[in-house]
């Protein structure tokens, strides 16, 4: 074999298992982890690194983080940012929405703040180019009690509302709004009769109820929504409040007027909720001890090709729960072939259990953060997890064994030195791209410095153990390679990985045989072929 492609190979396979003394950045990694790219956001910073913690590229901002981030198709950079409000002092406050280009020019820009509105939390880039945003509103004492709510829990004099909307972006700074959903328009209460909204609560669980505060700390921000996620297949969002200790599917496929209404839509049932769960107190159909989630983030469909696809997954923080400790769950919702969900009036919406569990396995009060986090299922079937408190990031394999573990090195004063003790600077969620990713195409991918100073990461690097090569005969494809690379074999392709000249990684296709090409340079590589049998290391050229 070339002696070059031989030392590529035993300087870029990853070690079966290595640990390394680092206390911050990449402290733990395996060859089980996913090989992808993880986007989190610090401060003004946004990163998004391989997974030794090298910066793959960073965008800065004027702004605080408004807590959400994505890469968008095209490679640019959405992100939420901050705008503090005296008007709305919401926690979790974002005010702004911001687009980057992948070189940090700034593309677009809008404030969604004001005397009674800001955005906050999340947002979400829908597949048809529009953004979901997460706004906030400021209702007045009239319009509250109006609606039901009790005047005995309106102490602030206001209430908070909580909508979603739709906007078309154009130009640099301005935008449309598309489509329009409100908690307001999809309410139920049972205090008086003379006033909206009055019925009875077990009975509509389509519907929530006004004077229900869950936890609470106050009564004007009795919701507290932290995340807007989408399904695509469905056309549905979910949509978490920490307050009530619940998530809530609705249905996008109506208008506006239909999602202001209780009809309409593929489904029928207009903006009302098509399903919810987490705690049937919220809908009188059960007591504490019924109560599943506490204060939990980022409830998202897992991706149907996935494992475990189709079902919900969630960090459950644990906030006010008996004991303080956080856990990790998927949830199958009763949904129906059509979308629709079984939903029984007057009883729990099932289902009365998680489906898998994580918590810490020695020690539950071991993994805790009571505010933020994620959880993320990954396409080799791990679940990639955001302590955020910590700003500590970690990866389970299908076991619920470690195989990555990644903590946050900025400190109140920037990036930490290797060896520093962590500190407490938050992460509000981290999400792993593959490769793949359509907005890489094209980009450079050339691994940069860690963000932490005086780093170490030869043995995020070191190899323990080398692959069993297999024969070239058992592996065939064109070269040079045109815009497509066809791989023709019987054997099992698990992932594909490409270098350039100078060993760095441009390129990784997780079980595929056939692979886009048309964003690589012309030019001479090296590519890795690992299959069930073992590895395929060559020398192609890009035509």
């Amino acid at each position: 074999m070339d002696r070059f492609i031989l030392s590529l190979l035993l300087l870029c396979s990853f070690a079966q298992t290595a640990w390394t003394q680092n206390t911050v950045g990449t402290v733990f990694n395996t060859d089980q982890a996913y090989d992808g790219l993880s986007l989190f956001t610090v401060g003004k910073e946004t990163y998004l690194i391989n997974n030794c913690g090298e910066v793959i590229n960073q965008w800065t901002s004027d702004y605080l983080t408004g807590k959400s981030v994505y890469i968008l198709p095209n490679g640019d950079l959405l992100r939420g940012e901050e705008i503090q409000n005296p008007d709305v002092p919401i926690p979790g406050i974002g005010g702004r929405l911001s687009i980057y280009g992948w070189n940090n020019e700034l593309k677009w820009s809008y404030n969604f703040s004001s005397e009674t509105i800001t955005s906050h939390h999340d947002v979400f880039p829908l597949p048809n180019g529009n953004i979901l945003v997460l706004i906030i509103e400021k209702l007045s004492a009239d319009e509250a009690i109006a609606a039901g709510r009790d005047p005995n829990l309106l102490s602030e004099g206001f209430l908070y509302n909580e909508k979603i909307i739709e906007i078309k972006t154009s130009g640099s700074n301005d935008f449309e709004i598309v489509w329009e959903w409100s908690f307001w328009e999809h309410l139920v209460q049972d205090f008086d009769e003379n006033q909206d909204n009055f019925g009875d609560v077990l009975n509509n669980p389509q519907l929530l109820d006004i004077n229900y505060l869950g936890d609470a700390g106050d009564f004007m921000n009795w919701l507290h929504v932290n995340s807007i996620q989408y399904n695509a297949t469905l056309d549905q969002i979910i949509v978490s409040s920490r307050m009530m200790g619940e998530f809530y599917i609705i249905d996008h496929s109506t208008t506006t007027e239909e999602a202001a209404a209780h009809s309409g839509g593929l489904r029928g049932k207009g903006g009302d909720f098509l399903y919810r769960w987490g705690n049937p107190q919220a809908y009188r159909a059960g007591g504490l001890a019924d109560k599943k989630l506490f204060g939990q983030h980022y409830p998202h469909w897992i991706p149907d090709a996935l494992r475990e696809g189709g079902k919900v997954i969630v960090f459950n923080n644990g906030f006010n729960k008996a004991e303080n400790f956080s856990s990790v769950h998927t949830i199958t919702p009763t949904v129906n072939s059509d979308g629709s969900y079984a939903v029984p009036i007057g009883k729990q919406i099932g289902p009365e259990n998680f489906d898998w569990t994580y918590k810490d396995p020695q020690d539950p009060v071991n993994f805790y953060s009571k505010i933020l986090s994620s959880a993320q299922r990954l396409p080799n079937g791990n679940t990639l997890i955001c302590e955020g408190t910590k700003g500590k990031f970690f990866e389970l394999n299908e076991e619920d064994e470690i195989v990555w573990t990644y903590i946050s090195p900025i400190g109140n004063d920037g990036p930490l030195a290797q060896g520093s003790e962590p500190a407490v600077k938050s992460v509000f969620r981290v999400d792993k791209y593959s490769y793949d990713h359509p907005g890489f195409r094209g980009k450079n991918l050339t691994p940069g410095d860690p963000i932490e100073l005086d780093f170490d990461i030869s043995d995020c690097q070191k190899v323990l153990s080398v692959p069993e090569l297999v024969d070239t005969d058992q592996i065939r494809f064109q070269n040079p390679v045109g815009d497509q690379l066809i791989i023709r074999t019987n054997l099992i392709v698990e992932k594909v990985e490409l270098y350039n000249l100078q060993g760095q990684k441009i390129l990784v296709a997780n079980q595929e045989k056939n692979i886009n090409f048309t964003y690589i340079p012309s030019g001479m590589y090296f590519i890795k072929i690992f299959t069930d049998q073992g590895l395929l290391s060559k020398k192609i050229i890009k035509a």
